[in-house]
């Protein structure tokens, strides 16, 4: 193994168990997140891994996935970023996406779902505002 490839096999190396992302979306969301996991890295963000299905019959060119950070029940960040390009029709896709909007602790809820998607083609968006289902995801836990 080259010095190189050492390095990069360290620097990659996770600090802890991977944590379960609880997963919320739109009824009619054109795009599931299948499962999301973080993993918090030795030295760097956490980084959130995720599965990404386009659950239409069209391709989708563009989609955007939403984070959010909840602490003892209480929304403490929120992340979005442009999940994969050209999401083809019912295929999956993985991704990453960086949590650096705030140090995540280990008690944390991170729920992520997909907010916007776009056809191929096709000028229009489909959004969602997910916050109300954030926050009953972040209540049910809570409860358990």
């Amino acid at each position: 193994m080259s010095v190189a490839a050492a390095l990069l096999t360290l620097s990659i190396s996770v600090a802890s168990v991977p944590t379960a992302a609880t997963v919320v979306q739109a009824p009619d969301s054109p795009v599931t997140i299948d499962r999301a996991t973080v993993l918090s890295a030795v030295d760097g963000p956490p980084v959130l891994l995720y599965s990404a299905t386009n659950a239409t019959g069209d391709a989708i060119d563009e989609f955007t996935v939403m984070v959010f950070v909840f602490r003892q029940g209480t929304l403490k960040a929120r992340q979005i970023a442009p999940g994969r390009r050209t999401l083809d029709a019912h295929g999956t896709k993985y991704s990453a996406m960086v949590l650096d909007g705030i140090p995540l602790e280990p008690t944390d809820l991170i729920v992520v779902g997909v907010n916007q998607a776009q056809r191929t083609g096709s000028d229009a968006w489909w959004r969602a505002d997910l916050r109300e289902a954030a926050e009953a995801a972040a209540a049910k836990a809570g409860k358990q």
